[in-house]
């Protein structure tokens, strides 16, 4: 359900203002608003205020985290993280930044060469082994080469899918040097290929210009390869490699020894700073006088006593909490605060995607939680699947229990609708379609007459479905005028509010009507019901005009497609239970058990696949289109509340 929230102006000396704004970050109940927005004529104005150091906090953040990222990481221990960090966020500011600074001083220049250092080792290392690789490849083309005093050796690297560019190349650069050329190319890997080529160089500014042009990666080795043949320039490489590679250890030496010294203090400065900051780049929303600061928020009601308690206890009385009245476009423009139990939350998280509910609606969240996994488990209503959705799901959650809140949220809507497909299968007599029946393990249950067979009784589920649809559509009709009349207590929109209400019961009513003159006509009721039904429609029609006006006529056949669309319930579960008997009459009709076990294994996995997903996504269509649509609008803006996760932090 949604909490409802209430406006507070939280007023106190200046002198106090950041250990108010530490006791709120710790207490973490209030959404921050700005107090110098809107003053009513003839109080005090209010100027905001300022962080001046926020700009300090923010650089040396930024430097914090540089020389962090430079440093290998080292396992440290957590508690001695917590001690470093309870230390340095007692600090004041200027302390705080003190400190920092110290430490930006001796670590910020010598991290930062080595970086740099490290950085063109890399890459030089890099170029290196690129160039080992081509000159490996090329080195026995070297023989086929001739050595000419005054000719130019240039190495090309192709693209495979590019190769007929080589011919392309021999034919201009014949042109060019007039034949006085030799081009030799060879595989380098499975995606390129190099191409050597030695000419005169009195043609050289022709034929770069000309390469230039061309889809091919013109190789220009170091100066101190030049004119020397591959295999010494090959031996060069690898000597430098080695020679690089040791300076790489030794930096890498250097920085875990500054780590293992400082990574721990680093770490608790960077969580402090990033706090810190984060409180003052709220200043901008504080307002205040010579003396006095005000400080607006939205806070549940029911935390509200609570803290006003707790600032009063702990400034003694200087700081006082002061609850706005709004008018009933403020309240509406109120935060939404989700509060419900442990079941909900993830059924809470779909709405939250689809579109947070208004702090003045129905928060359709709960009846979400009870009909949704009911939904699945009837169209499911096998224990074999019901167990393996179940075991799936909760292996899912484990394995992957880093990817967010999102998995486990969709994991526990699975959970929760895999018991109800244990319980319906066991009324249903499933255990893999009919295998369960045929072992004589289990036998559909028997219900006021009926024996709970999908296969044989369609249409008592076809009735059942109807009405879960007639129901359900019904309770998102009252739950709209719920809606409604709040609108009109709160004196918003009152007109619109009454139409709304007189569309909603007309509808109701019609469509109420329309099933006893159905029902009767069927000889399921007496003939005589057939006039009050008749008599029902023909009152809820004006209901229905004076809320809807014409156009409500056509909401009558919506609703009606609305309440029809529940029939997927039975559809959907049939044909899931004639593919799974389908498997297990194909299995049982094959001649070789093991095919016919496979075969079998084969048609109930992808059952079992699309009974995961086609039945949750038309449950949660019947949410959001037919049952939501009834009442629900959506659009709120979620409750940020000024707090951090892990608990409060000192200003």
């Amino acid at each position: 359900m949604l909490q409802k929230m209430v406006k507070i102006q939280v007023i106190g000396p200046t002198k106090d203002l950041y250990n108010v704004l530490d006791f709120l970050y710790a207490k973490g109940t209030v959404q921050l608003e700005d107090a110098s927005a809107q003053v009513t004529p003839g109080e005090i104005s209010l100027k905001r205020m300022t962080a001046e150091q926020l700009d300090d906090i923010n650089a040396a953040l930024t430097k914090i985290g540089g020389i962090l990222l430079t440093l290998p990481k080292v396992k440290i221990d957590e508690k001695q993280v917590a001690n470093t960090y309870h230390n340095l966020k007692i600090k004041s500011q200027e302390n705080l930044l003190g400190q920092v600074n110290s430490v930006i001083d001796e670590l910020e220049e010598v991290t930062k060469n080595l970086a740099i250092e490290k950085s063109e080792l890399e890459l030089s290392i890099s170029n290196s082994i690129r160039y080992e690789k081509i000159i490996e490849k090329i080195r026995p083309l070297e023989s086929s080469l001739p050595v000419l005093e005054g000719f130019e050796v240039t190495v090309l690297l192709i693209q495979r899918e590019f190769k007929d560019v080589i011919d392309i190349i021999r034919n201009t650069l014949t042109e060019i040097t007039r034949k006085q050329f030799e081009l030799l190319s060879a595989d380098v890997d499975e995606t390129t290929i190099a191409a050597v080529t030695i000419y005169n160089k009195r043609y050289s500014e022709q034929v770069h210009s000309f390469l230039f042009t061309q889809n091919v990666n013109e190789i220009r080795l170091p100066s101190e390869y030049l004119g020397k043949p591959f295999a010494e320039i090959f031996n060069l490489i690898g000597e430098k490699k080695i020679t690089e590679t040791a300076e790489m250890e030794r930096i890498d030496a250097d920085l875990a020894k500054i780590s293992s010294k400082w990574y721990l203090e680093l770490s608790a400065l960077h969580q402090v700073l990033e706090e810190r900051a984060e409180e003052l780049s709220i200043f901008s929303k504080i307002g205040k006088t010579e003396y006095t600061f005000v400080i607006v928020g939205w806070i549940p009601k029911k935390t509200l006593k609570d803290t006003r308690t707790e600032l009063k206890d702990s400034f003694g009385g200087r700081v006082i909490v002061n609850e706005l009245t709004l008018t009933p476009d403020e309240m509406a423009n109120a935060p939404t605060f989700y509060d419900n139990p442990r079941f909900v939350k993830p059924f809470e998280y779909l709405m939250k995607v689809v579109s947070p509910a208004r702090s003045t609606e129905i928060d359709p969240s709960p009846i979400m939680a009870i009909f949704l996994p009911l939904f699945f488990g009837i169209m499911v209503g096998d224990i074999g699947y019901g167990l393996i959705i179940f075991a799936f799901a909760n292996i899912v959650k484990w394995k992957f229990s880093d990817r967010g809140d999102w998995l486990k949220y969709l994991m526990n809507v699975l959970i929760i609708g895999s018991l109800w497909a244990i319980f319906f299968g066991w009324l249903y007599g499933e255990f893999f379609g009919d295998l369960g029946e045929m072992m004589g393990w289990i036998e559909p249950k028997t219900i006021f007459g009926v024996e709970l067979n999908r296969m044989e009784a369609i249409v008592p589920f076809l009735i059942l479905s109807i009405a879960i649809g007639v129901f359900h559509v019904f309770l998102g009709l009252v739950l709209g005028i719920v809606n409604s009349w709040t609108e009109i207590s709160c004196s918003r929109n009152v007109s619109k509010a009454k139409k709304h209400i007189c569309e909603k019961t007309g509808m109701i009513v019609v469509i109420t009507g329309l099933i006893l003159v159905i029902a009767a006509t069927a000889l399921a009721l007496p003939s005589t019901v057939i006039t009050l039904g008749a008599i029902m429609m023909i009152i809820a029609i004006p209901l229905i005009i004076i809320g809807g006006g014409a156009f409500g006529m056509f909401e009558i056949m919506s609703t009606v497609g609305n309440v029809l669309s529940y029939a997927r319930i039975m559809a959907i579960g049939m044909a899931s239970v004639i593919l799974a008997v389908v498997a297990n009459q194909l299995g049982g009709m094959m001649e070789v058990a093991i095919l016919g076990i496979l075969i079998a294994v084969l048609l109930h996995t992808l059952n079992l696949v699309l009974a995961m997903f086609s039945p949750f996504l038309h449950s949660l269509r019947l949410h959001l289109v037919e049952f939501d649509g009834k009442f629900y609008e959506g659009g709120g803006e979620m409750y940020k509340p000024f707090k951090k996760e892990n608990g409060g932090k000192s200003l």
